[in-house]
């Protein structure tokens, strides 16, 4: 039997965003078919024909992509599995994993933000495989956002699980709710950033932006 999903916290219930009721749980495919018969109804207002083989399917696969793919995020049972290991060499500088892909969904107008985050840590009794870092970020991109949330969610994530209080996260990123609509900026990036620990120390900072070219 399908299990129902629920969603994560900072989505869960409408605290943190729409402030309307959460909704009750429904399995995954129940959701899928709500979101498809709900987005073939905004097809329609747009007077698009859903009787054309091109796009009637359409419906079906949004929800699919939705809930498959873009926002796995939302999904707590997706949460990446940190396993860490003992720092025996005592390594005490900093783990940098520079330009990790960044794919995100505007939380405001539902398009794409596209960009790269510069990740480091330095450890104190624990280490973690590199690809964890990458997952991390991955795993809080893929919902609908906001830059500044996505910053301090991956900095606080890897605090946690690292049990270290030294974290750096820079995200760079093309928003495309700026550049396809509004002002249509399309040379315009942001930067958003969080520097906890020694990373708040301008000498450990420098070294790190450095690091990551900036």
């Amino acid at each position: 039997m399908e299990k129902p999903s629920t969603l994560p916290n900072g989505h869960r219930a409408a605290s943190a965003c729409t402030g309307q009721p959460a909704l009750e749980p429904q399995t995954l495919s129940q959701r899928e078919a709500a979101i498809a018969h709900h987005f073939g109804e905004i097809m329609r207002l747009l007077g698009l024909n859903l009787e054309d083989p091109s796009l009637r399917d359409t419906p079906h696969r949004v929800a699919k992509m939705y809930l498959r793919e873009l926002f796995i995020g939302l999904d707590p049972a997706n949460e990446p599995q940190i396993r860490t290991f003992p720092n025996t060499y005592r390594y005490n500088q900093m783990v940098v994993e520079k330009d990790i892909r960044v794919r995100s969904v505007c939380e405001h107008h539902f398009v794409p933000i596209i960009g790269v985050a510069h990740v480091a840590y330095i450890p104190t009794d624990k280490v973690v495989g590199l690809s964890k870092l990458n997952r991390v970020v991955d795993y809080f991109a893929r919902r609908p956002q906001v830059q500044e949330r996505l910053t301090t969610q991956v900095a606080d994530f890897l605090q946690e699980k690292l049990g270290t209080p030294h974290v750096a996260v820079i995200v760079d990123a093309k928003h495309y709710c700026v550049s396809m609509r509004g002002i249509q900026d399309e040379a315009s990036r942001t930067l958003t950033y969080a520097f906890r620990g020694h990373f708040e120390e301008p000498q450990t900072r420098d070294v790190f932006l450095r690091l990551v070219g900036l």
